[in-house]
């Protein structure tokens, strides 16, 4: 087989630049005694370096932006980067803190060779503005290995990937401290020196937790990789260097999450109708905002668009400091709906739920009720409402009802105060409701008025003449 090891020496640093506006040098910070865990090349730039204390730093760079990392935070940005990821490669596995492990030897022939599979990656790694070093082996420990020291190449070649392995200096080769000073006592300072010991004297000099990782390394023995899947779900959270007060702010590192949502849906052929945010404040509870749009969606600029909406409507409570978007209901995506000349979605539905997404952001998720239609003959109990539109709903059959009905139906019929000037269609006989109370008998008939329009109107028992209508 064969492993393609990415190591990110600064993930969370680029994960945190990547929505952030500002160009001021960045630090992220570690530990109770608060010291440079990573730093940004504009603060590298600076003097600033990893183990350095924040008074140092900040006496080397006033206006420098730090963060604390969080406990579990690397492991949330690692997933994060795995989902790309696993849309390049089936067979992966995470390396936390900061390591991703796939099998590329079987997509090979999906990319036209081991170049087309590096350069793929590459590209997303681009893409998604990740710094990370790649490295190929035989084996996983031998390309996670060369990745960290920085010593990988697209090549396939055995002989070329032991030698890159043996060359590696001891204090790269993945020991622990104790057993790396033991080996540089005996005179050893690269791995294949170490590989090139009897069996007999590597057993007796070295624990066995050492002498198991050198036997991954040779391959020698099993290595089993715990293949990861994505969740589905779909969960990014972003963190801000200071805080935000006007809901303008959050604009921007919420386009960039909307977008990666756009591209996780697209990936999928899913859609959405409903999506999570969450905005996180420095004291107090979080404050929570549920997008609902009226029909599946996967446009980025479709929800950013309902979501500056609703924080136009509901200012800001307090600053907040970092924000979440989550989707946890997911859609088949419509394979029919087709596409112009220039590429563009022509779907009529598609702008119906557009407009309808932003009127419910505007004026309030009630605002818009849904009309399903009702098994009765009288036209007043023909339909009902049945909720918000967008919600989850039962879907009824509709009843075939016989004759032409306007679409504009009166609350309550009036009198008829003129004859008409042409009789169109009828009589539709209506005899209904005795079971509830309410009976109606009534002779329906389409009419057209003296003065132009066409109406709905209807005769009673008592043989007076209500209009009930109007056709548009």
């Amino acid at each position: 087989m064969l492993w393609l090891y990415l190591h990110f020496p600064h993930m969370l640093l680029d994960h945190l630049r990547r929505h952030r506006q500002s160009s001021r040098p960045l630090a992220i910070l570690s530990g109770q005694d608060p010291r440079v865990a990573q730093a940004c090349p504009e603060a590298r730039a600076l003097g600033i370096t990893a183990g350095m204390r924040l008074k140092t730093a900040l006496a080397l760079a006033p206006n420098l932006d730090v963060i604390q990392t969080q406990p579990g935070q690397d492991t949330q940005v690692l997933e994060a980067q795995a989902r790309w990821l696993y849309r390049c490669a089936a067979h992966i596995a995470l390396r936390p803190p900061d390591g991703l492990l796939a099998e590329v030897a079987s997509l090979q022939r999906l990319y036209g060779g081991l170049p087309g599979v590096w350069q793929t990656v590459a590209q997303a790694l681009e893409t998604h503005q990740l710094t990370a070093s790649m490295a190929l082996g035989h084996t996983p420990e031998a390309a996670r290995l060369l990745a960290r020291a920085d010593q990988g190449e697209c090549t396939a070649d055995t002989a070329r990937i032991r030698h890159r392995v043996t060359g590696l200096p001891l204090s790269q080769a993945g020991f622990d401290r104790t057993t790396t000073e033991r080996l540089q006592r005996l005179g050893l300072t690269r791995l294949g020196e170490v590989l090139a010991l009897p069996p007999a004297e590597l057993a007796r000099r070295l624990s066995p937790d050492a002498l198991s990782h050198l036997q991954k390394i040779q391959g020698t023995r099993p290595d089993p990789v715990q293949p990861w899947h994505p969740p589905h779900v779909f969960r990014q959270e972003v963190d801000f260097l200071q805080d935000i007060e006007q809901s303008q702010g959050l604009l921007f590192p919420l386009q960039r999450v909307l977008s990666e949502l756009e591209e996780e849906l697209r990936w999928r052929q899913q859609d959405t109708d409903s999506l999570h945010l969450s905005l996180r404040h420095r004291q107090g509870d979080d404050s929570r905002i549920h997008l609902r749009t009226a029909g599946p969606e996967h446009r980025a600029e479709a929800f950013l668009n309902l979501a500056r909406l609703h924080l136009e409507r509901h200012p800001l409570s307090a600053p907040v400091t970092g924000l979440r978007v989550c989707v946890r209901r997911f859609l088949a995506r419509d394979a029919s709906r087709g596409q112009d000349l220039f590429g563009k979605h022509s779907h009529p539905e598609e702008a119906w739920h557009t407009l309808a997404s932003r009127l419910q952001a505007r004026l309030g998720a009630s605002a818009l009720q849904r009309l399903v239609p009702r098994a009765d003959h009288r036209p007043e109990r023909a339909w009902a409402a049945a909720g918000a539109l967008g919600e989850p709903h039962q879907q009824r059959p509709v009843p075939v009802l016989p004759g032409h009905r306007p679409l504009w139906l009166l609350a309550s019929p009036y009198p008829l105060g003129e004859a008409p000037a042409a009789w169109l269609s009828g009589p539709e006989r209506i005899r209904s409701g005795w079971w509830d109370g309410q009976p109606v008998q009534r002779d329906y008939y389409v009419v057209q008025l003296a003065d132009g329009p066409l109406a709905w109107v209807f005769r009673d028992l008592r043989n007076d003449w209500f209009i009930h209508g109007w056709f548009g």
